[in-house]
């Protein structure tokens, strides 16, 4: 067994821990040699630190401190401290053993290695102790149920009967910086490289709605504030399958909404000229006193409406419109609605915005219509996603905007999707393609979640009338 601080330990300890830690090796017995005073020197006044035996059974086991070592020569009063086990004869089995009498939790005397509790609980060494060349003897103790709790644990259990030590060693445990990347990412994917890219392309470009329907294009509704970048996610989009930057929609920062007409935009693969099998319904972006009412949106998710449809910031939209489509088909609805959302401005966003946003949702809710939240410039939520943005769900900040946003419109957290349009770029970037297609993706599994639920509905009422005719 390897005697180190792996990853996944360090994962169990942020979780007693209640935080995201980061760990910084302050003493090694194997290197700095296992005597008491060396121990001090090097521990003592740092902060809270983690003490880990690694015995010859392949147990590993140690406790926890919240406060400094400090040579003081007695006990310390410390109601954070703990005892653990990680592994039992090299088998993963995590247990906590938490402070029961505090004011003995810690003995901190500069002639011994790190001691916890009573009778001792837990006991390293004192003085110092020989390297025999395979391990240390130690001369200390283990036997919880002191100052710490057992919880059923005995010396053996926790030490599988060794007190014979292939190392000891103390880490420093800080709190991460907030923009620290993770060690493990929030949400997993594939290794992103140029043969996940393709996949994924492939993946989209062969995408076909229920063929039980009759639906030859998915249909996804945008939905966002001005300036979110609605009309930039399908440039964006449509560069990906064109193979260079397009600017075929026009967008860009303004006062009010750029998009004045609603349009039905097509993505077409640049090898055939042939359109997916999806498209993009791009609406006039929400304002705090303009833009799209409640009829109106409900008119664009039932389909009424056709493309280059002409909005009125002053008027209602009504039956009465040129090109008003009467009777619809479940091909002519949405399928799925995108909120688009900028993720820089989360915390500034009107509150009258997102009231529309959750008006909306009421609508969307009636009709069973899955929502999608994109969350976009995400370089400018995160210096290291900016940097690399293969790095966006290793990231803390936009980890907790996701979580925001979940609150603020009460969606799953996987329903949120963080994005970076092409804006400034002159060159397609592999890493912006990669993230564009996932989310792309998802929102397209959420348009067949809907038609599939339709499909049921379906099926239950042909089933419901043979039924009534025997």
């Amino acid at each position: 067994m390897t005697v180190q601080f792996k990853k996944n330990d360090q994962k169990q300890m942020n979780k007693w821990l209640s935080g995201n830690k980061r760990y910084t090796c302050l003493f090694r017995a194997t290197r700095d040699g296992c005597n008491a005073t060396t121990f001090h020197t090097l521990c003592d006044n740092k902060g809270p630190t983690v003490t880990i035996i690694y015995n010859t059974n392949n147990s590993i086991y140690g406790g926890y401190t919240s406060l400094s070592w400090t040579s003081v020569g007695n006990w310390t009063d410390d109601g954070k401290a703990f005892l653990f086990r990680l592994y039992q004869n090299g088998n993963w089995k995590p247990v906590q053993l938490p402070v029961k009498e505090s004011s003995q939790s810690i003995y901190d005397n500069s002639g011994y290695g790190p001691t916890f509790g009573t009778n001792h609980d837990l006991s390293s060494f004192t003085s110092t102790v020989a390297w025999n060349g395979t391990y240390f003897d130690l001369n200390g103790y283990v036997n919880p149920g002191g100052a710490y709790s057992a919880n059923g644990e005995t010396s053996d259990s926790i030490t599988s009967g060794s007190k014979q030590a292939k190392n000891i060693e103390v880490y420093l445990v800080e709190d991460k910086l907030g923009n620290e990347p993770l060690e493990e990412p929030w949400r997993k994917t594939s290794k992103w490289n140029r043969k996940y890219f393709e996949e994924l392309k492939e993946r989209v470009d062969r995408y076909k709605p229920l063929k039980e329907l009759n639906v030859p294009q998915a249909r996804i509704l945008l939905v966002g504030q001005v300036g979110a970048g609605k009309t930039s996610f399908f440039n964006t989009i449509n560069s990906v399958f064109r193979g260079y930057i397009t600017r075929q929609a026009c967008s860009g920062n303004a006062e009010h909404s750029l998009t004045t007409v609603y349009r039905m935009y097509q993505i077409r693969n640049s090898v055939s000229g042939k359109p997916l099998n999806l498209r993009l319904h791009d609406t006039r972006g929400l304002e705090a006193d303009q833009g799209m009412d409640a009829h109106g949106m409900c008119y664009l998710l039932d389909g009424n409406l056709p493309d280059r449809f002409q909005f009125n910031p002053s008027a209602p939209v009504t039956p009465d419109i040129t090109g008003f489509v009467s009777t619809p088909q479940f091909a002519d609805k949405i399928h799925c609605v995108v909120f688009v959302i900028d993720g820089s401005t989360v915390d500034v966003m009107p509150e009258k915005v997102i009231e529309k946003m959750k008006g909306f949702q009421i609508h969307m809710n009636q009709r069973g219509i899955p929502q999608i939240v994109l969350l976009t410039k995400i370089d400018k939520v995160c210096e290291a996603t900016s940097e690399d943005l293969s790095q966006v769900f290793f990231s803390p900040v936009v980890q907790e905007t996701v979580d925001r946003v979940s609150q603020i419109l009460g969606l799953p957290r996987s329903n949120i999707l963080p994005i970076k349009n092409y804006e400034s770029e002159i060159e397609l970037q592999d890493n912006v393609n990669i993230l564009t297609l996932l989310t792309l993706q998802q929102i397209l599994n959420s348009a067949d979640d809907y038609m599939f639920n339709y499909l049921d509905q379906i099926e239950d009422s042909k089933l419901q009338q043979l039924n009534i005719r025997e």
